[in-house]
């Protein structure tokens, strides 16, 4: 996805919140960093990913800190910890425990911090969740999901935020109950409040998984350029790809992978949610063969 004029302002929205999350006095040096770079790079041309990656590049090393998301994640994961088992059970009591797991993932999408129509702290998903709970799937293709996991043998899930990630264990479960391999993966560094190795650890995704691999370092969603060999061997094994979030749709949605690719998110800016024909703060499984 390329590029809008409406990234910008989203974008320098995101910088200024994570440049005060360390409160180390930087918060002027971080932006204007930010503001440097994207001013050499921008072009709506550029994948709006890619460019995302350069300008955070820049931020976080005038920041001087290597993961400033990481007490928000922490706290992202207890929360969402908490409401793990009235999911858990309302995904084995329901009729139909697929799209179940497949709902419960979506409304964790909505724990991403600083950015569109979303959440800037964890407990404000407690007043939320049971009006997430109630909200249905605007654009909802679970159905041919459902269809084409039972034809696969191995399946890529890419996961996205912290404290999301606690209930993508709902649906991984739902998907290797069904018999089928399943490769996790998480950023290759820290990167806003994104899954890393060291939060999947914390919170036992790597014995989710059948394997747990990296995008590969420092980057927005999945730069295909950047996912080493292992990663790249599984793509090539894989019969399908399931990408959580917007930073996964924006870099892959127009990178051609060969595989069928289904993108489970909350459409929480304008330019994504026009792209995929919702509302913005819709639900979104999208299947993309």
């Amino acid at each position: 996805m390329n590029t809008h004029p409406d990234c910008v302002p989203c974008l320098m929205k995101r910088v200024f919140f994570q440049s005060k999350l360390p409160n180390n006095g930087r918060e002027r040096q971080a932006v204007e960093a930010a503001l440097r770079t994207y001013a050499e790079i921008i072009s709506f041309e550029t994948n709006s990913a890619k460019a995302a990656t350069l300008v955070h590049r820049s931020a976080y090393a005038a920041m001087g800190v290597k993961d400033p998301y990481l007490e928000l994640k922490i706290r992202a994961d207890e929360v969402a910890g908490e409401y793990f088992g009235h999911l858990s059970d309302a995904v084995r009591c329901s009729s139909d425990p697929f799209a179940a797991a497949v709902k419960a993932s979506v409304i964790g999408n909505i724990m991403d911090f600083g950015a569109g129509i979303a959440i800037d702290d964890p407990d404000e998903f407690r007043e939320m969740f049971s009006e997430l709970l109630a909200q249905d799937i605007e654009s909802d293709d679970t159905e041919a999901l459902r269809n084409i996991i039972e034809k696969a043998r191995s399946v890529i899930y890419i996961f996205d935020n912290c404290g999301e990630a606690q209930f993508d264990k709902l649906l991984i479960r739902a998907i290797r109950g069904m018999g089928k391999r399943l490769v996790g993966v998480v950023r290759g560094e820290p990167i806003l409040n994104d899954v890393s190795v060291d939060d999947a650890l914390r919170i036992g995704l790597d014995k989710e998984v059948d394997r747990l691999l990296t995008t590969g370092g420092f980057a927005i969603g999945v730069d295909m350029d950047m996912i080493g060999p292992e990663l790249k061997e599984e793509f090539r094994k894989a019969d399908v790809v399931i990408a959580k979030g917007m930073a996964n749709y924006e870099s892959l949605s127009e990178e051609d992978i060969g595989l069928p690719i289904a993108y489970i998110m909350r459409a929480k800016c304008g330019p994504v949610a026009d792209s995929v024909g919702v509302r913005p703060g819709s639900n979104v499984v999208k299947l993309i063969q």
